[in-house]
C-alpha cells in the first residue's frame, strides 16, 4: 500500500477568513467551497483545507506546520502584518533556529 499526504485539514471558526491569511502568507489562491469549507494550494506545500467548527481552539496544538523560509525575521514581520502573533522568543536547538507564531485563530506554526 502506498500512502501520500493529500491535504492538511485545520479546524476554523471562520474558514474563509483563515484561508486568506494562509494564502497571503504561503501563496496560492483561496477557494471557498460548499458547506463553509475553504482551501488553498500553496506552492511546494500540500493543500491546506479549513473546515468549519463551532468552537474556538482550546489547548495546545497536537500538530503544527513548520515552514522553511529564507529569512526568519522577514517571515515573522510578514506573518505579523497579516495577523499572526509571535509566541515567545526565537528558539535554537540541534535542528537550527525557529520562531513559533499563531495564526489569527490561534493555531501555532513555526518558521525556520
Amino acid at each position: 500500500m502506498r500512502v501520500r499526504l493529500d491535504q492538511i485539514v485545520i479546524d476554523a471558526r471562520a474558514p474563509a477568513t483563515l484561508v486568506r491569511f494562509w494564502s497571503a502568507l504561503a501563496g496560492g489562491i483561496p477557494v471557498d467551497r460548499t458547506r463553509g469549507w475553504s482551501h488553498v494550494e500553496p506552492p511546494g506545500l500540500p493543500r491546506l483545507s479549513f473546515q468549519p467548527v463551532p468552537e474556538d481552539r482550546a489547548g495546545k496544538n497536537r500538530l503544527h506546520l513548520d515552514l522553511l523560509v529564507d529569512d526568519i525575521a522577514a517571515a515573522v514581520a510578514v506573518a505579523v502584518a497579516l495577523g499572526a502573533t509571535v509566541q515567545g522568543e526565537p528558539v535554537t536547538d540541534d535542528s537550527g533556529t525557529f520562531q513559533v507564531l499563531s495564526d489569527p485563530e490561534g493555531n501555532e506554526f513555526c518558521v525556520r
